[in-house]
């Protein structure tokens, strides 16, 4: 009996305290609020955080960011002022500066992103298609760094007379020409526009192949023109090697011709002061000297009796 009265009770604080939940919600510091009732906003939007209440079951509160949000669009196919595709790819930062605005006008982030969608790649589009390639890809008149080889520099020297002209604008004043136009739109929405950035451009693909053909021939052309600088460096340090090398063997050759001849001739001095002191014993030691360099055991000669070479042996046999 006790149990039964005490259900009534339990049932009025879980209703109660349901209804409570309901009532109440909170707002963060990166959050704001727009309260609507039946779909339809009520009151001001609130940006001040803390502890809120709201009718239970018939208002709605709707959570807005507040802080900066990044929008990144897709890469979007662009024709310059000269006439070259290219593929600018953009992003940019926003913020929700009118949460009631927004909630009337787009009602959410994804459908803020589309709009956004629609009004940079506009203004983008618009900027670049006025403007010549290397106006949006430079943002200086900074001289290129140019090699030091005569043929990069030949290269560097022909790109810059034919494609580089003055840079007027440049890439981070495209940028700030789409922020501007850009700007003049999103305001109906509740939004801020903070900042637009080019943040990629690109050939499209049959204009990039082309590049890479070109690329490819250019370096095959200076590869090649090395290569014949080499052989040619070869062949001039191969000469200069043969020249360098006939002077040596040269110079080698006549000093063993003058050492020979110093030799020979000391061998001849020593030879003519022998003789000059015993003819005699200087005639029997070149004899025996031919006897030993003429004859052996295999030789035969056929000499008559009266010939020289056995002038010594004749008198040994006396």
């Amino acid at each position: 009996m006790k149990i039964e009265r005490w259900i009534p009770i339990g049932v009025a604080i879980i209703i109660g305290l349901i209804i409570l939940t309901s009532a109440l919600y909170i707002v963060d510091e990166a959050q704001q609020v727009v309260i609507t009732e039946f779909g339809q906003p009520v009151g001001q939007p609130i940006t001040r955080a803390g502890l809120y209440l709201k009718k239970p079951f018939i208002q709605k509160v709707n959570y807005f960011d507040k802080r900066l949000l990044t929008w990144d669009g897709s890469p979007t196919q662009v024709p310059t002022g000269d006439k070259k595709y290219i593929w600018v790819d953009t992003t940019a930062r926003w913020k929700i500066v009118d949460p009631l605005k927004f909630l009337q006008s787009v009602g959410n982030e994804r459908s803020a992103h589309a709009r956004l969608d629609d009004i940079i790649d506009s203004a983008t589009r618009d900027r670049v298609t006025s403007t010549y390639l290397y106006q949006v890809v430079r943002n200086s008149n900074r001289e290129f760094v140019i090699a030091t080889t005569e043929v990069f520099v030949q290269q560097e020297e022909e790109v810059q007379e034919e494609e580089i002209g003055e840079v007027t604008k440049g890439r981070e004043y495209v940028s700030r020409e789409v922020l501007e136009e850009s700007i003049k739109v999103v305001p109906q929405y509740g939004i801020e526009l903070v900042d637009v950035r080019i943040k990629r451009l690109n050939y499209v693909e049959d204009v990039r192949q082309k590049v890479y053909t070109r690329m490819i021939s250019e370096r095959k052309r200076v590869a090649e023109q090395y290569r014949s600088e080499g052989q040619g460096k070869k062949a001039e340090i191969d000469g200069q090697r043969e020249k360098e090398l006939q002077k040596i063997t040269s110079e080698a050759y006549k000093t063993a011709e003058i050492l020979r001849g110093r030799g020979d001739a000391g061998a001849i001095k020593i030879y003519g002061e022998a003789y000059s002191e015993d003819a005699e014993f200087y005639s029997f030691l070149k004899t025996l000297e031919t006897y030993e360099n003429a004859l052996s055991k295999q030789s035969v000669l056929i000499l008559t009796t009266e010939s020289d070479l056995f002038e010594y042996l004749k008198s040994t046999s006396k």
